[in-house]
């Protein structure tokens, strides 16, 4: 054993070598503070923190396209009527009613039978985007199909009158309510744009139903329609960025890869296409006009799909879950631990 003794002069008998030295290895001190790596919050084994979403494409992306064309599309309509402009009031019913069917048949077919929409119209829950959808195009339908009808063969005007009336009051909820209904979920890229993406859909909605009706009404009257889908493309532009810009970084990146990275370049060149295109020529070619409008639509359906692949992605990159919710939990923290401070200092 070491006999060393501590006296007023010193240590004797000190037997060096003998002892352990903590701290030291290999005649080198050891940092304490990289012994311990940082702890990274991720998931079990990298998997996935939420399920993927079960709807499938092209079914839902196209729902979501087709009521904002639906939408706006009624309320055009309706415009013509009340300026007595026929070619626009016709063309717009007309892809009213189509793309309001076709919305909803995409609905139940990913639904898988139609016995179950019709379970979702056995109650009314309004804290339920599903629900009060569900209701809304179960009301829109069948109006805008009467309206078109009306417009078509000059049946029933007064009837037909009022349809047009009720699909454009319900054409606003018609073509937002999708928003609402995707970032009502716990995916990602949808939930985190949830104060922004209803405008995003009625701007791209607007967009789509400029451009259809600039394509296939008459020149002389498709002035409003071309106001609509130039003004639609560019707030659609600006909203989609300003959407982006509030997400957190490790969301945003679902937005800029795989498929939704290509989709949404693609919503953005063309729709800017269109509006240059409606600018320059849309008002004297028809040709010009067609072409722009054309590309105001195609751009407008490259936005939803887009957006639901970015959802995709996000649902399957664990990190894009986790690091926001993680960093509202610090920051909830450190929040009500400086407002303890502040209590007991006051």
């Amino acid at each position: 054993m070491n006999q060393t003794e501590v006296t007023k002069e010193g240590l004797k008998h000190e037997r060096p070598e003998r002892e352990a030295t903590t701290g030291v290895v290999a005649g080198r001190k050891q940092r304490r503070d990289t012994m311990v790596p940082p702890a990274k919050f991720q998931s079990y084994y990298g998997k996935p923190v939420i399920n993927k979403p079960v709807w499938a494409s092209p079914d839902i992306p196209g729902y979501l396209f087709l009521g904002g064309l639906a939408g706006a599309s009624s309320l055009l309509g309706a415009g013509g009527q009340l300026t007595k402009r026929r070619g626009l009031a016709r063309v717009s019913k007309a892809a009213a009613a189509a793309a309001g069917g076709l919305s909803l048949v995409a609905l139940v077919h990913d639904l898988g039978r139609p016995a179950r929409f019709l379970n979702m119209l056995r109650v009314f829950k309004v804290t339920s985007p599903m629900s009060v959808g569900s209701w809304l195009l179960s009301a829109y339908v069948p109006a805008a199909g009467l309206a078109a009808l009306s417009e078509m063969t000059g049946a029933v005007p007064l009837l037909g009158t009022a349809a047009s009336c009720g699909a454009a009051v319900l054409g606003p909820a018609v073509a937002s309510y999708t928003a609402a209904l995707i970032s009502n979920t716990a995916v990602p890229a949808w939930h985190e744009g949830h104060k922004t993406m209803p405008f995003v859909f009625v701007a791209s909605g607007a967009s789509a139903a400029g451009g259809l009706a600039m394509a296939a009404a008459p020149l002389a009257e498709s002035g409003p329609a071309r106001r609509l889908g130039l003004a639609g493309g560019a707030v659609e532009l600006a909203l989609t960025k300003a959407m982006e810009h509030q997400m957190h970084p490790a969301v945003r990146k679902s937005y800029h890869e795989g498929k939704a990275k290509w989709l949404i370049r693609a919503a953005e060149a063309l729709t800017a296409a269109g509006i240059l295109g409606g600018f320059a020529a849309g008002r004297r070619s028809r040709l010009g006009a067609g072409i722009s409008g054309a590309c105001l639509v195609a751009g407008s359906a490259c936005t939803r799909f887009g957006i639901f692949w970015a959802g995709e992605a996000s649902a399957l990159d664990p990190q894009a879950t986790l690091t926001p919710q993680r960093e509202r939990f610090e920051e909830k923290i450190s929040f009500e631990k400086g407002a303890e401070v502040e209590e007991l200092r006051g």
